[in-house]
């Protein structure tokens, strides 16, 4: 598995004391890797070189450990959609700007992404309905830029809600394929998306 390259923002920098972001960071690396049910409380504590039993100084349970990982990315995708929606500019200029970062984000952070991503359905209950709150949150920003410029009759889009779920769906699946050693890094697949998704509401090179 390929190493995450290493954005401005780092998502854990807000996670203290250095033993709780620590075991975070492991958590990340051993979902990714094995999948969360396949991953012990054990495997977690050893990549971050300390006990079980330290662990469970920082986090109650395993499922608690992957709720602060999905809880804290999605916040960072959600502000990253939000950043751009607010911005100045035509509606096809915030959402190139949109799906270019959205889609950087997901490849820099790519293995992070894949456990934010993907295993949302191993969330408990109450943590469940916080995150697909914060991922309706996602959407309504992505439709909001969407549906500006179907009203501007800058996009030509008969379905905004399906488009909008074609358009995330396109850019979050970046962190399951992507590669730090392959020929495009997190940039030029976030210009190539950019282009597709405006193909893909009609506004081809009005940005």
């Amino acid at each position: 598995m390929g190493t995450e390259t290493q954005p401005s923002e780092q998502p854990w920098a807000d996670i203290a004391p250095d033993a709780a972001r620590r075991l975070v960071t492991a958590a990340v690396e051993a979902f990714a890797e094995r999948g969360y049910h396949a991953t012990t409380t054990r495997d977690i504590a050893g990549r971050a070189g300390m006990s079980p039993a330290a662990l469970y100084i920082h986090y109650k349970t395993k499922e608690e450990l992957l709720y602060q990982i999905s809880s804290v990315g999605h916040r960072l995708s959600l502000r990253i959609l939000q950043e751009a929606a607010a911005s100045d500019g035509s509606p096809a200029e915030r959402l190139a700007t949109a799906v270019r970062s959205f889609v950087s984000w997901h490849a820099e952070r790519h293995t992070t992404a894949r456990v934010v991503q993907y295993e949302l359905g191993a969330l408990g209950e109450e943590h469940y309905v916080e995150i697909v709150g914060l991922r309706r949150e996602v959407d309504t920003v992505m439709r909001s830029i969407i549906q500006d410029g179907v009203d501007a009759g800058d996009f030509d889009v008969p379905d905004v809600p399906g488009t909008t779920l074609a358009a995330l769906s396109l850019c979050i699946d970046v962190a399951r394929w992507f590669n730090p050693e392959g020929r495009r890094g997190p940039e030029d697949v976030g210009e190539l998306y950019a282009d597709l998704v405006l193909r893909m509401v009609g506004g081809a090179g009005k940005p």
